[in-house]
């Protein structure tokens, strides 16, 4: 089992500004990445790192204090790619829902042992806060999304939703689901809880505007 990684996030030490120090940071994060997938936690080292991404350790520290700094930006990479598919999908279109869930399967599947590895990780990195907005940017995407298919949600109905939908696409990455019919098992319960709690809502407003008329 992992231990623990970091009580704080780990930050870059300097901030690349020209394109070839972005490249270097790229390398270096993408090395971390790759060593992950064929090699897994044991294996991540910055001495690793530096060889896969062709650059010298001196070069490594000038950016990253160590390895935990790598693998903060590095679960950061990954939250910005996904944020940034999902917010390419229409707003205002009738298909919204289906690209939202076919995005999220998309994206754990990709690079699954990547995705498995992030997912071990990410809770000992000291991230509990970022994690939480990632979860509020995904409910305020989903509800800008949805409204003409479900109606108003409230927030914590569409997180709880987003819950629903990385459980059971986790739970078919490390092979407790089968991945056969994933999108539709995960649409199937994201929509059937979606549906209800909007019931719900819309029965709670009628009841109040009847109220107020009486």
């Amino acid at each position: 089992m992992p231990q623990e990684v970091a009580k704080s996030p780990a930050e870059q030490r300097k901030i690349p500004r020209q394109q070839r120090a972005l490249a270097t940071c790229a390398a270096i994060v993408e090395a971390a990445a790759r060593i992950l997938e064929a090699q897994g936690e044991a294996a991540l080292n910055t001495n690793r790192v530096a060889e896969v991404a062709g650059v010298s350790i001196g070069t490594l520290y000038q950016y990253y204090p160590d390895k935990t700094a790598i693998l903060v930006a590095l679960v950061r990479r990954e939250r910005e790619m996904f944020l940034g598919r999902l917010q390419a999908i229409p707003a205002d279109g009738a298909d919204a829902f289906d690209a939202m869930i076919a995005e999220a399967i998309g994206h754990q599947f990709a690079r699954p042992r990547l995705a498995l590895a992030i997912e071990r990780l990410e809770p000992m990195l000291a991230l509990d806060s970022e994690a939480a907005e990632m979860a509020q940017q995904i409910a305020d995407l989903s509800a800008q999304r949805l409204v003409a298919r479900f109606g108003a949600l409230a927030p914590s109905d569409l997180v709880t939703g987003v819950i629903i939908a990385r459980s059971l696409i986790n739970a078919a990455a490390e092979g407790v689901l089968p991945t056969e019919m994933l999108t539709d098992r995960v649409g199937q319960a994201v929509a059937g809880f979606l549906e209800r709690v909007g019931h719900r809502s819309d029965a709670a407003g009628h009841s109040a505007l009847s109220a107020r008329q009486s």
